[in-house]
């Protein structure tokens, strides 16, 4: 902990957070930035190349927050992307409605590599 400092924030995929969060909270850790972009696990698993986490358990996130109070502050961010995870957006909503924290839906950057994926821009004609 750095005397002056008011925020210590992290930005994770909830892969290792449940393990990882005891630790980070004695290092002063009080903001999160969780990108959550589906609820389904098998996206998950797809979208970030490895096995899941239970963050898509409502319960799972419940938990953390009751038991991790020092947090000032959760939001969770959500790439929509076309063919993906645009029909969940109001699970989202749902999702989030009753936790203390802000759900963020972000433009997917259509960047892959050398070249731009336009296609896959959710409301590009």
């Amino acid at each position: 902990k750095l005397e002056g400092l008011k925020t210590i924030a992290v930005t994770t995929n909830g892969i290792n957070l449940t393990r990882l969060l005891p630790r980070l909270k004695d290092a002063g850790l009080n903001a999160i930035n969780i990108s959550l972009d589906t609820l389904v696990p098998a996206k998950f698993e797809f979208i970030v190349r490895r096995k899941g986490t239970n963050l898509s358990s409502k319960a799972t996130v419940h938990a953390m927050l009751t038991n991790f109070r020092c947090l000032l502050y959760l939001q969770v961010n959500c790439v929509v992307m076309r063919g993906l995870n645009e029909d969940e957006l109001l699970d989202f909503v749902d999702f989030t409605k009753d936790l203390p924290l802000d759900v963020r839906f972000i433009e997917y950057m259509p960047f892959d590599g050398k070249y731009s994926c336009f296609e896959s821009l959710h409301g590009m004609e």
